[in-house]
């Protein structure tokens, strides 16, 4: 084997490890690569997928022989999974980066076991040796992709080198490992069924961190929920960096049927052809069990035809909740972020949802500040969120990111203070509408899932409704059924009938009446 040539090279990169997930590292004794129940600390920052992400991370390394402990001070190993959509996002985890240093010189100077310091996901992906070469204290950079090489690049560690795999997969989707829930006594889970996104949107960061689209096989999603549904988990989510583009092509892939898109929409890369489709999967996960939700995050609105709305209508355990990213409402604007719509194609979907699922409740994301957005542009982008009406809104400022096509095309023109302003007319217009919306639930009976305790007291509930909003009820003790006389009380899990009798633009109060179920 001997030395080669990269060995005489000089580089700024000294003890940085650059492994390679297939790479065979002779020298690492088998033993090393296990936990010996060493504890690990996990700090989460971002999406709904970095949850389920740690998961399949926890499940990894408890295979391995490590423990989880929820005290810092315990840590023997802290993980770090990290966001890079926003510039705010990775701000708060470079500030815990500077607390983690601290945290890890006072340990060391009073311990002979060594902290070991990781940073995951997104932000890991993006930044790689930058991470270890700005921050010493990091140990290990480890990108989504390479969460299986963890038990070897915490053992290429304790050589104290920093050890770092941020390779994309083609391929890789996890399908093969079994997430460990954080949360033992949470009545909803999440399932990721896809990874990636192929829509290269301008203003977007996910294409470079996350990879191209690739799903996993319906046989795998289909046994973890059926193992949810046994150990009497109430709802699913189903997630992806773009969901509902799901193709499966394990079981499929030498059809010729092109990708059914909404109407008016398009993309910039070709119709893929073959694979079964995200209704195909949809209609399967609902059949599970028909007394769990259903739900499903992030899709992109070109991914609507008629059959998946028709399978969400027809079916009384998949959630008339869609969220439907609108990112802006004007045409000029849509166009320089290539989301490949128009305003009025927005506009007819829409329609179309709500006239195919009556009750549907409509969720969505906007941006302001975008490179060159002037006045007029964002005023479009008020009219459509008061034309639409939407029970949940997710409303951000523009944050430039590297790589993004707008970072090498465009100009990051608006002003940060015109940005904040019009980001606070955004939430006004949102939660004006929001509250309207709301308050036409007072005086009807909503669904309600449980799922604990209220964050301000004790004596309250909180659930949500099939809508997703977030629905507050007094704790106590209720008929098992509508005619029943027998009373049961109220425990995250059950599904109870509420009488709503207060609403504004965030939450629902309301009274229990009974127990039910979904069907």
């Amino acid at each position: 084997d001997g030395l080669q040539l990269k060995d005489f090279i000089n580089t700024a990169h000294n003890n940085v490890c650059f492994t390679d997930i297939a790479e065979s590292i002779p020298y690492l004794d088998p033993a090393s690569l296990r936990g010996w129940n060493r504890k690990v600390y996990f700090d989460i920052y971002g999406c709904q997928m970095n949850v389920n992400d740690t998961e399949i991370v926890w499940s990894i390394l408890q295979s391995a022989g490590f423990l989880k402990t929820n005290k810092i001070e315990e840590a023997d190993v802290i993980l770090v999974m990290t966001c890079a959509i926003r510039e705010n996002a990775e701000t708060k985890v470079w500030n815990k980066i500077q607390h983690l240093r601290g945290l890890k010189r006072m340990r060391n100077q009073k311990s002979k076991s060594q902290l070991k310091i990781g940073i995951l996901g997104c932000m890991a992906e993006r930044l790689k040796e930058k991470l270890v070469e700005k921050e010493k204290a990091i140990d290990l950079v480890a990108g989504p992709d390479s969460y299986k090489d963890l038990p070897r690049l915490l053992a290429l560690t304790d050589n104290n080198v920093a050890a770092v795999n941020v390779l994309l997969s083609q391929d890789e989707t996890y399908a093969d490992i079994t997430p460990v829930r954080l949360s033992t006594n949470s009545v909803t889970a999440y399932v990721s069924i896809m990874r990636g996104c192929d829509n290269m949107c301008t203003y977007c960061i996910v294409p470079y961190t996350r990879g191209k689209e690739r799903s996993r096989p319906i046989t795998s999603i289909i046994k973890e929920i059926s193992l949810l549904s046994e150990q009497g988990y109430k709802e699913i989510t189903l997630l992806g960096q773009n969901v509902n583009s799901y193709r499966d092509i394990a079981l499929d892939d030498r059809g010729n049927d092109d990708t059914k898109m909404t109407k008016g929409f398009k993309t910039v890369y070709k119709s893929k052809k073959g694979g079964l489709r995200f209704a195909h999967l949809l209609r399967e996960v609902a059949a599970v069990d028909p007394q769990m939700r259903i739900r499903f995050t992030s899709p992109h609105p070109k991914d609507f035809p008629d059959e998946v709305l028709k399978i969400i209508a027809d079916h009384p355990n998949v959630c008339r909740s869609l969220h439907l990213p609108a990112q802006s409402g004007n045409n000029e604007i849509l166009e320089r972020m290539r989301r490949g719509y128009s305003r009025e194609s927005y506009l007819e979907l829409i329609d179309r949802v709500r006239s195919m699922i009556p009750g549907v409740t409509i969720s969505s994301d906007f941006i302001c500040g975008f490179c060159g957005e002037s006045e007029r542009q964002f005023e479009d982008t008020l009219s459509l969120i008061e034309e639409v009406g939407y029970n949940v809104a997710y409303l951000f400022a523009y944050s430039m990111r590297e790589k993004t096509t707008a970072y090498r095309r465009y100009e990051d023109d608006v002003p940060p203070e015109v940005k904040q302003e019009r980001l606070l007319k955004m939430v006004a217009a949102y939660r004006k509408s929001a509250g309207e919306l709301n308050r036409k639930f007072i005086g009807e009976e909503q669904t309600v899932l449980i799922e604990g305790e209220s964050k301000r007291s004790e004596k309250f509930l909180a659930g949500r409704n099939d809508g997703n909003i977030k629905v507050i009820i007094p704790s106590c003790s209720i008929p098992t059924c509508k005619e029943a006389k027998d009373m049961a009380e109220i425990k995250p899990g059950h599904y109870v009938r509420v009488l709503i009798k207060e609403a504004n633009s965030q939450v629902l109060k309301g009274l229990p009446l009974f127990h039910t179920k979904l069907q």
